[in-house]
């Protein structure tokens, strides 16, 4: 008797559950209502995510004072949905504003892993595109794109609040035109330089 409640009770809890989903996909796939369900919530995701862009709030050098001269009030980049985070694991943008020495490449690829899929890369200033006056360094990568892949550059020495908030619009632009694939499956697609149009 004991084998028999326990059947029962297992069938209860996975059993009817995968039984009632199997028949309720089948309903959908049959009425094209999941075909119609996913591509509706597929815009919504992806509109979703393209107006409230997260970045991750890492200052390294000098572009940092311009970063946060855009998140403040003469700039003010939330009225654009930018809302600048400090953890990494609730944000979708790296901003990476400075030279990236040997040292702190780890921590750079760390952050970047911590960081949940879809996630994109902002490299903001000469230091984090080549290596600025620090180019061919001993100590300085030539570039961020050097360790994690890049999406947007915006050059500048230190590049204005005003082309920071552009670059986020390029960004909104290109997830709007690929949808949020992940950073690992985006190996063809080129970056984008803001000023280069």
């Amino acid at each position: 008797m004991a084998d028999e409640t326990q059947s029962y009770a297992v069938f209860n809890s996975q059993a009817l559950i995968d039984t009632v989903g199997d028949s309720a996909s089948a309903g959908l796939e049959a009425s094209r209502l999941k075909k119609f369900i996913s591509v509706l919530g597929g815009r919504f995701f992806n509109w979703g995510q393209r107006k409230s862009l997260f970045p991750l709030h890492l200052g390294i050098k000098c572009c940092a004072l311009e970063m946060a001269a855009a998140g403040g009030s003469r700039f003010d980049a939330e009225r654009f949905g930018v809302f600048f985070r400090s953890s990494p694991r609730q944000c979708d943008v790296m901003l990476v504003n400075g030279p990236i020495s040997k040292k702190f490449a780890d921590p750079i690829v760390r952050l970047w892993e911590q960081m949940p899929e879809p996630k994109w890369c902002i490299a903001m200033g000469e230091c984090a595109i080549s290596g600025g006056p620090y180019y061919q360094s001993y100590n300085i990568l030539e570039g961020v794109d050097t360790i994690i892949p890049v999406d947007v550059y915006i050059p500048g020495c230190p590049p204005r609040p005003e082309a920071l908030i552009d670059g986020f619009q390029h960004l909104r632009k290109k997830i709007m035109r690929i949808g949020t694939t992940p950073s690992t499956v985006r190996d063809d697609d080129a970056p984008i330089i803001v000023g280069d149009q």
